[in-house]
């Protein structure tokens, strides 16, 4: 798939990584057959975009060994657009073997986290993202690559992050090849006035890029985020079904911004999403019935939809 195909301009694009970064920290985790019936349900219900796992090794994360196999399941779905993550080459050569459609590579903003997430600095990151472009157009194989800049609003590690260079990060990840950058909250530090001024600017610096966001509601303010990034024209969110997730190398980190509750703003703001909510909170049951420990978040899941 082309970029455009993918994220076509002005088009709401609402991704689900309930499968990938919600299973990051959790003590259990789904079957294969669970997580296809996630995927199905999902898909049944309106949703077109799953991250399904990483590519990392299975010794060390049992949660995404089967990466392979629900790329190959999501791609039967008719519309589906399939994105995984990779932290280094072995993992960008083992998703270009299979029919991926995005490959999503993470950089951090600071080099505190960037040692402590992939112990690389920022510049050898940067270095990793041209090779994994190099290595997809030696291969001509169609995916993109994503790049997600984490900690841009704030690191645990390194406190408060200059806009400005995150500015500079996002430039240098499009020079490198990017075909999609995202800023990420990663611990659920950025503010609605935050969030407004940063996204604003790099919408304004890259006119004709393709830019998202990736919110976690660690102090509440997500969907209050959310909602300054779409009215400054953002036009693809991540959110994790049930609020699953977070940064196991970031200290504080907790889930991400609940789906469910991402659609139902979109909605109220008159933005198309495709996605019928009352299928959509459905399959939250089969989460819960395959991580009973794991807790659940979301207003709508327990507010239920309003009587129009």
């Amino acid at each position: 798939m082309s970029l455009g195909t993918i994220y076509p301009a002005q088009q709401l694009c609402l991704r689900e990584v309930g499968l990938r970064d919600g299973l990051q920290l959790v003590k259990q985790f789904p079957t294969t057959v669970d997580k296809k019936a996630w995927i199905q349900q999902e898909h049944q219900a309106g949703v077109r975009y799953f991250e399904v796992g990483s590519f990392l090794p299975a010794h060390r994360f049992p949660q995404f060994a089967d990466v392979r196999e629900l790329i190959a399941f999501a791609k039967t779905l008719d519309h589906s657009v399939v994105s995984a993550l990779v932290l280094n080459e072995r993992g960008v050569v083992d998703a270009l073997t299979t029919a991926v459609d995005e490959i999503m590579y993470v950089v951090s903003a600071t080099e505190q986290h960037s040692l402590a997430n992939s112990g690389k600095t920022r510049a050898q990151a940067i270095e990793l993202l041209q090779r994994a472009v190099a290595l997809r157009d030696a291969q001509a194989h169609p995916a993109i690559i994503s790049t997600g800049i984490s900690m841009a609003f704030g690191c645990s590690l390194a406190g408060r992050v200059n806009p400005d260079e995150v500015l500079d990060l996002i430039g240098q990840c499009f020079e490198a090849g990017a075909d999609m950058v995202a800023l990420a909250d990663t611990v659920g530090y950025a503010n609605p006035q935050q969030v407004r001024a940063l996204m604003r600017a790099a919408l304004n610096a890259f006119p004709n890029q393709a830019i998202g966001l990736h919110l976690h509601d660690t102090r509440g303010l997500a969907l209050a985020n959310a909602t300054v990034a779409l009215e400054e024209g953002v036009r693809i969110l991540d959110g994790s079904l049930a609020g699953l997730g977070g940064c196991p190398f970031a200290p504080g980190a907790t889930g991400n911004v609940v789906f469910e509750d991402l659609v139902y703003l979109c909605d109220s703001m008159e933005l198309h999403t495709g996605i019928d909510l009352e299928g959509l909170l459905r399959t939250r049951h089969l989460v819960a019935a395959s991580m009973p420990h794991e807790p659940l978040q979301g207003a709508l899941a327990q507010a239920g939809l309003p009587r129009l």
